[in-house]
């Protein structure tokens, strides 16, 4: 992205975002621009006079002026006239530069870093009924049976759900302990729990890192309207079917939940990339407003393949 010298803007474009090297380069592609940008080295001068300059209709000037703002090169003002305003346009940039090689370096040591935790894959939990779990292919013990959540098959579930209680997963953290930490993202799709479902059923879920709670995130209902996405075909009608996608960030200066500011906590005071592990905890709350349960879901069921995800990224 442009860098900011003295006086104006020295763009320095690379391969890192081809969108803007493209918007740039395409603004530059014209014999017309390259002598606004001629003139605007010399002066500002408003649309007008730059039309009556190159003997255009106002409409092709208008677009070649669009296409120079657009791309950052230069700024378009109103300016008050003798007959109400006009349109100043100013050079904004002093130099333009595209590095091709700079993206092979970035790249090498900037690149994210993805663990997926399979939904059911938790260490401990604690469950009140109606629950259940089900695998891509089947129920895994009884429904509204806590016990299922013991079973030994318990890893290989996709969707669980239950009334309150909690999930506790262990995630390592080496990932965390590589070069220097920018964010840790975590991402996953949930709902509440309704019998059946229903599409007004909030429920309130408290997300905990490392035994300090970190949010609460409030979801809207349990979502049976239309089949999930990626919904098996076994898994019948009247059930839940998808849920919200959820990602909660935190970073050096504190936690945020679908990018809105929710904790002072950072990376450096929930510790996790301290000993081996850190603990990421998924809660129902007897206590909380909306006791409306939770349905947790991995990559076979919803609208999102995937399970719980940990993005981290290194400045």
């Amino acid at each position: 992205m442009p860098e900011m010298t003295e006086s104006k803007l020295s763009v320095k474009l690379d391969l890192n975002d081809i969108e803007t090297a493209a918007k740039v380069c395409n603004a530059l592609s014209s014999e017309v621009r390259l002598e606004i940008l001629k003139i605007l080295v010399q002066h500002a001068a408003s649309i007008g006079e730059l039309t009556e300059y190159f003997q255009l209709p106002m409409s092709s000037m208008c677009m070649h002026v669009k296409k120079l703002k657009e791309a950052g090169l230069i700024t378009v003002s109103p300016k008050p006239g003798v007959r109400g305003n006009r349109k100043l346009c100013g050079l904004r940039v002093s130099s333009i530069g595209l590095d091709l090689f700079s993206h092979l370096t970035v790249h090498a040591s900037k690149k994210p870093v993805y663990v997926e935790m399979p939904v059911g894959n938790y260490t401990n939990c604690e469950i009140t009924p109606p629950c259940g779990l089900a695998s891509a292919s089947s129920y895994i013990y009884e429904e509204d049976s806590p016990y299922g959540f013991y079973d030994p098959n318990h890893t290989e579930a996709s969707l669980l759900w239950f009334t309150s209680g909690y999930l506790e997963y262990a995630f390592p953290n080496n990932v965390l302990q590589r070069d220097r930490v920018a964010s840790a993202e975590f991402s996953f799709e949930i709902c509440a729990e309704a019998p059946g479902y229903r599409e007004d059923w909030p429920s309130d879920i408290t997300f905990e890192l490392n035994g300090k709670k970190i949010t609460v995130i409030h979801v809207k209902g349990d979502y049976g309207d239309r089949k999930g996405t990626y919904n098996p075909d076994w898994w019948s009608g009247g059930l839940t079917q998808h849920g919200e996608f959820v990602r909660i960030r935190i970073n050096h200066e504190g936690c945020y939940l679908n990018n809105t500011r929710v904790s002072d906590e950072t990376l450096e005071s929930l510790g996790l990339a301290d000993g081996y592990h850190f603990k990421m905890v998924l809660r129902i709350d007897p206590k909380a407003e909306h006791v409306g349960g939770m349905n947790l879901f991995g990559k076979h069921f919803g609208d999102y393949s995937q399970d719980i995800v940990l993005k981290v990224e290194y400045e």
